[in-house]
Order: C-alpha cells, then structure tokens, then sequence
C-alpha cells in the first residue's frame, strides 16, 4: 500500500483457524487446481476457504497481460489442459459446491484466447452437477464478440466481465486493455438471445473522482450490466500501484444507492467487495435460486 497511508480500521480482518481453510485448501492440491484467491492474493480468500469455496481460475497462473494492480505472475503460459474442465467439476463436487465462480488469465497467446477452454468447463460442470449455479468472470477475449458468443453459448447463469476501473486511468492501470472494448463486450452479452446475467466490477482508491465513478457507472448500466460490484484496491506488493485513498464505508453506501438508482438489479459496493465474493447473492437475490 502506500507508504503515506496507514490502514484504516475498517480495513482489519481477525486471524482466523487455519484448520477451517485445510479441506478446500487440500482439494484444490488433490485435484491440481489454480485459484484466482491465491494468485491475486485475495484479502478475502480465508474467509471464502473457511466457508467451504473458492473462485477457480483456469487456463494456468501465467498471465499474457501486465495490469499494474494485479498479483497474477505474467509471462509465458503453458498450453490449456484439456483434463482441467473434469478435475474442477469434480473438485466442485467434493466441496459439495451450489453455486461455483470460474475466471482464468487473459490468454492472447492462443487463437481461441481460451474461450472454448471456459464452455468446456461451463458443459463439464453442468453434466456431472446440473444443479449447480455457474458463474464467469472472463477476460475481454481481444474483443472479438464470436469468442464472447462461444462462452455464452455454454449457458453460464452470470456471465461477468470486469471493467476494474474509469477512463481516465485505463492507460496507468490496464495499459494493454480498453474500455471501450470491455464495455462492447459487456453490451453484446446483454443484447445476446441470452438468458443468464450480466455482471462487471470496479476497484475504488486509485485517484478516481467520485464523478468518474459515476460515470464509469451509467457506462455499465448503459451497455446493460445488472450487477455492479464496486470495491477497495488494496496493494498487493510494493510493486504494484500504490492506494492513493481508503474510501470510507460511507462512501461506499452512497455509490450503492447512487447505482441502484440507475436501474441495477443488485449492487455490492465495500471495502472489501471482490467482483467473486459472495457472488451467488446477487443470483438469489434477482431469481431466488443459484441453482439452474
């Protein structure tokens, strides 16, 4: 975090039984499987462990990308596991999962940009626990709407792509992505013959205005996001983008009853909202069921 900036108390969490963590902890090692809480170094990660889940990340751990808030290691990844989709359907299954989150790295590398890789997953769940509420949270796939297509096809019941933050800071934040990209992704899920949900998320504290938040905002709304996740960038390493400010609660309440009033269908927005958790609130708020 910044150095000129102490943790405010609202930002503290209890140490909690390590014991409580161990059978999810064991199950991803058994079934050599990534986590997108490990990798990204989750502030919530002991929390979802101790409850039992966990936000699956495929496609391996190296990143093509270098966003300068993310904790994911970048560089050269290895090819798509084609086992991978059965190993996390039966990893879901052992956990005894409801509703299960999957996300990956951006893969620019591969022609497909591992879109076939995500609808494999999405079939594999599906045909071994048809009950079980899906959830993706995918890259923005260089922006090539077919690919999108290939996912959505699957028939995730949320399909979520994170915008992370507003305009004005893409190019310091995401040099190799573009809003203008992800909000047409985002806008073609929703205009899709599609009948899941459409989800994105920003990260407060990176010398946003209040302003841009809005407007960053009314963009999601526009392009026909139902659910909005806003939370607190918390730096991951002294190599990472510093926090340039630690929005109050307060704060947060008021961005969620400003969002609300554009037209979402739910909104979570705190200190230590991540656009993964608690994600099947959201699905039972607006269909009363996580299940499919």
């Amino acid at each position: 975090m910044n150095e000129d900036l102490r943790l405010p108390p609202w930002l503290t969490k209890p140490i909690a039984d390590p014991a409580r963590t161990r059978r999810v902890k064991e199950t991803i090692a058994e079934f050599g499987l990534t986590t997108v809480c490990d990798e990204a170094r989750c502030p919530n990660r002991v929390d979802c462990f101790s409850r039992g889940t966990a936000t699956f990340m495929i496609l391996g751990d190296r990143c093509t990308r270098d966003c300068r808030f993310c904790a994911v290691s970048h560089g050269a990844p290895e090819a798509p596991d084609p086992d991978e989709p059965r190993r996390l359907a039966e990893a879901v299954k052992r956990l005894g999962l409801e509703y299960v989150v999957i996300t990956s790295v951006t893969r620019d590398d591969l022609p497909d940009q591992g879109a076939e890789q995500f609808a494999r997953t999405i079939r594999s769940v599906r045909c071994e626990l048809p009950g079980v509420g899906v959830e993706v949270l995918v890259p923005d796939f260089g922006g090539r709407l077919e690919l999108v297509d290939v996912v959505l096809h699957a028939g995730p019941d949320v399909f979520s792509h994170n915008v992370e933050t507003v305009r004005r800071l893409y190019e310091t934040v995401r040099p190799q992505a573009d809003l203008n990209r992800s909000l047409k992704v985002l806008k073609h899920a929703a205009d899709a013959r599609y009948d899941g949900l459409v989800k994105s998320s920003l990260m407060l504290g990176l010398g946003e205005t209040r302003l841009e938040v809005d407007a960053a905002l009314r963009d999601l709304r526009c392009a026909g996001t139902d659910i909005a996740y806003v939370g607190q960038y918390l730096r991951p390493s002294r190599n990472h983008l510093k926090v340039q400010r630690f929005i109050p609660p307060e704060e947060f309440d008021d961005i969620r009853e400003t969002a609300l009033g554009m037209g979402f269908g739910w909104v979570s927005a705190g200190p230590f909202v991540r656009s993964s958790y608690e994600a099947e609130r959201a699905v039972q708020a607006l269909v009363g069921n996580v299940c499919s």
